[in-house]
């Protein structure tokens, strides 16, 4: 009888061991392909990690993130967006236009989320903004190009042309653009354009500008943005000022920017990677999402308006 008992207590301890084993919270994995290092694609993921560790995903715990950087390269985004696809990630990140590219072209069935994106529907990401209609949705990172377009004119009201610094391989650049000479025909502004096709360039193509511009204007590209020290090198030595698309850039030279706040974009699709991981949103029915326009922000280098001998608009320095 004793051993019987014994037996039955070792079957009922294994059974429930088995059980415990078997409840046990799956680990998520989550992929993330962003197209190079700069402050504002930094902050972005920064901002996606934090908004999923204070829904309780954490990593080491219940999720495990690879996260891949592309040097600003395609083929190398590509590359990493064949990897996460082919490691059985349970959702990705790409942060950047041609990031996302790479990872939707990489698989039509894993939850794709893009942030750091100017348009996804203008870069063929999603059928449109409002109903992506596939495995892709996200946040936006576009910027309100008129005020920075309005902001040259206040800092320097007599300029006439300006100049806009982009990279030609950028699509959300291009859209840029288009915006930009809008908004330049409002403010009366002859607008030219200046493009490199990779970092190497800029230090040339800036030193061309040299005395026939005005200002040079350089929206949220990210070749700009890694370059931005060799703009600021050679455009504020030369007395050029440059107005950005975000606050990354201008704390590395720019003169000034009304800009979004990328780390909160990157809380925001933080939010949207838990509501998809909860089976409460999916992408194909969840629109690209936005900050609200009452969150942009001016951020003024007093250090370079004082290099380059500009004084800060009155109007401006009680915002």
């Amino acid at each position: 009888m004793r051993r019987t008992i014994i037996a039955l207590l070792v079957v009922a301890m294994a059974g429930s061991l088995l059980a415990g084993c078997s409840k046990k919270e799956k680990v998520i994995k989550i992929g993330v392909n962003q197209l190079v290092r700069h402050d504002a694609l930094d902050a972005s993921y920064k901002g996606f990690v934090d908004a999923l560790k204070e829904a309780g995903y954490i990593e080491g715990e219940n999720i495990e993130i690879d996260y891949q950087i592309a040097q600003n390269d395609q083929a190398t985004a590509n590359t990493i967006a064949t990897k996460l696809v082919n490691d059985g990630c349970d959702l990705i990140l790409a942060i950047a236009t041609p990031a996302a590219q790479a990872v939707a072209n990489a698989t039509k069935d894993i939850p794709i989320l893009v942030t750091a994106v100017t348009d996804p529907a203008g870069s063929g990401l999603v059928e449109s903004n409002e109903k992506p209609g596939g495995n892709v949705s996200g946040t936006s990172d576009l910027t309100p190009v008129r005020k920075q377009i309005e902001l040259i004119t206040k800092f320097l009201p007599d300029a006439k042309k300006v100049a806009v610094l982009y990279c030609s391989a950028e699509s959300n650049s291009k859209i840029q653009v288009e915006m930009a000479k809008e908004a330049a025909k409002e403010f009366n502004l002859e607008m030219i354009e200046a493009t490199v096709s990779n970092t190497n360039e800029i230090e040339q193509v800036v030193q061309s500008l040299v005395g026939k511009v005005d200002a040079i204007y350089a929206p949220t590209d990210n070749t700009i943005a890694t370059g931005m020290p060799t703009v600021a090198m050679v455009a504020n030595s030369n007395k050029l000022p440059v107005f950005c698309g975000e606050e990354g850039m201008v704390n590395n030279g720019g003169l000034a920017t009304y800009g979004i706040d990328y780390y909160r974009l990157g809380w925001l699709t933080g939010e949207q990677a838990v509501k998809i991981l909860r089976k409460e949103a999916d992408t194909a029915t969840m629109p690209i999402a936005y900050l609200p326009d009452d969150e942009y922000t001016l951020t003024v280098n007093e250090e370079v308006a004082k290099q380059l001998g500009i004084e800060i608009p009155e109007e401006l320095l009680e915002q």
